[in-house]
């Protein structure tokens, strides 16, 4: 009885903080007028998380906006991690339009954080 009312309770907190977790809508940071759910993660987690991909959707919204929403999120990234914003784009927000490759609505950007 004991060990069912703990896992309620754990499960009950996992669920606030899993809420809680999530960005208000106050608090989003608008591109163009338009909320981008953009994700950075490392190319390899176990070796140099120094490189790092970006995806963008909702490029056909403004691609100005998904550019900006892109390097916005590289920098998060590099901040977190390595305490800078220095960035070594491979394919970034300075990239032409027409050689970024816009799949299923998404851009990815590639970059390796400088260290300081």
């Amino acid at each position: 009885m004991i060990r069912r009312r703990k896992l309620v309770l754990l499960g009950a907190f996992a669920a606030v903080v899993v809420i809680a977790a999530c960005t208000k809508r106050e608090d989003r940071i608008l591109f163009e007028g338009h909320y981008y759910k953009a994700k950075a993660a490392p190319v390899d987690k176990k070796s140099d998380r120094r490189q790092f991909v970006v995806t963008v959707p909702d490029v056909s919204v403004s691609l100005d906006g998904a550019r900006a929403a892109g390097e916005y999120e590289g920098i998060r990234y590099c901040i977190r991690n390595f305490g800078s914003s220095r960035i070594d784009w491979t394919v970034g927000p300075d990239t032409e339009a027409g050689k970024l490759a816009v799949v299923d609505d998404r851009i990815t950007f590639h970059g390796a954080c400088i260290r300081p």
